[in-house]
């Protein structure tokens, strides 16, 4: 299993080169040995190929690579371990099952293959994922949603060092998707191994990620803690929509009669739609930086029910000349809000400023 964050040099380290058609990837990183790292960029960013370096699917690569002070590659030194022996659970946008099995057959396939491991939970995991119904049925029946429950119980029961995950929920509908995102969280916080999951939905990455590896035409623009890389004010103009904060915070209370929840941070408190969290639970709230609205002083009247009291940090340039980024610190925890020049004008906006920062509840999703 993964060791413990923090060791030096225990995580992965990756200095690789491919060249895919007319695009040269160039993957240089070094992410945790631990927790959610999610390589995020638009379409054709090179984010699929980073994983399939990873995993040494693509021969034609070079450069070197290690996990857990292991080497993985070095072509100076040629040495390269095969997929099969990096002992990497690997989820694609569509899995690939076995077809002349069934979902029990398929599992047992991954555990058997492992040793049958005795720190594996195999009976939680077919429940955690909802697959426990599943079992005797022929995977070519099964619904998208219910094929990638499957596939990740296999990926899992393979007892991996390292699980790549490759867009598995892009080819989902909006429930099935969703009830596999909740499946994701709640196995965040148990997961032995690190996950590096490739996304260019930032609501996912908001939800389930705790380091981020930015991609944009093959290269790695950024790379660290989730928040403090998408409130920074430079991010390129293809990766701007993913501006904003995400806010961790601990469910207070509900409010049973308007389906509102009460989440406190370090900032104060945020109201969002009524989610399933009991009162205790933490939950992660992603404020994009386009629905925040800033104002010298705290409104009497507004639709807005969260306003935070906030102080200007800097100001940056958007991706449009008539717009611009403003980062902010809110009681520690930091926000951004992307407003017009005009506003930062009108409003005198500079390092040190008191505002409030609004928030419309409808525009959150914790």
């Amino acid at each position: 299993m993964a060791e413990a964050p923090g060791e030096t040099g225990r995580g992965l380290n990756a200095a690789l080169t491919h060249r895919r058609g007319a695009l040269a990837i160039e993957f240089e990183a070094s992410l945790p040995a631990a927790g959610v790292t999610a390589l995020f960029g638009p379409s054709g960013a090179g984010k699929t190929s980073c994983l399939r370096m990873i995993a040494g699917l693509d021969r034609a690569t070079i450069g070197r690579l290690s996990f857990g002070g292991e080497t993985w590659q070095d072509s100076e030194r040629r040495v390269f371990v095969p997929p099969h022996r990096r002992r990497i659970g690997y989820v694609a946008q569509a899995p690939s099952l076995f077809e002349h099995l069934d979902v029990a057959g398929n599992l047992d396939f991954a555990w058997y293959r492992a040793g049958r491991p005795a720190r594996l939970d195999r009976e939680g995991l077919i429940n955690q994922f909802g697959v426990r119904a599943l079992m005797p049925r022929r995977v070519g029946g099964l619904s998208g949603g219910e094929r990638q429950r499957v596939a990740f119980v296999r990926a899992l029961l393979s007892d991996p060092v390292l699980l790549l995950l490759d867009e598995p929920l892009a080819g989902l509908d909006g429930g099935a998707r969703e009830d596999l995102l909740g499946r994701l969280e709640g196995l965040h916080a148990r997961l032995a191994a690190p996950m590096i999951y490739v996304s260019h939905a930032i609501d996912e990455v908001a939800r389930l990620a705790d380091h981020i590896v930015l991609l944009d035409a093959g290269r790695v623009v950024g790379a660290g803690p989730l928040n403090a890389v998408v409130t920074r004010l430079d991010l390129p103009p293809a990766l701007i929509e993913a501006a904003g904060a995400v806010i961790d915070g601990v469910v207070t209370a509900h409010d049973a009669a308007d389906h509102l929840t009460e989440l406190s941070f370090d900032g104060g408190v945020l109201l969002v739609p009524r989610e399933r969290a009991s009162v205790g639970e933490r939950l992660r709230c992603r404020i994009a930086a386009r629905d925040v609205v800033l104002t010298t002083e705290r409104q009497a009247a507004t639709s807005a029910l969260n306003q935070l009291a906030c102080r200007v940090v800097a100001v940056g340039d958007a991706d449009h000349p008539s717009q611009c980024l403003v980062q902010l610190d809110a009681g520690g925890a930091p926000l951004l809000a992307r407003i017009t020049r005009r506003s930062a004008r009108a409003l005198d906006l500079a390092p040190g400023r008191a505002v409030w920062a609004q928030v419309k509840a409808v525009a959150l999703g914790a």
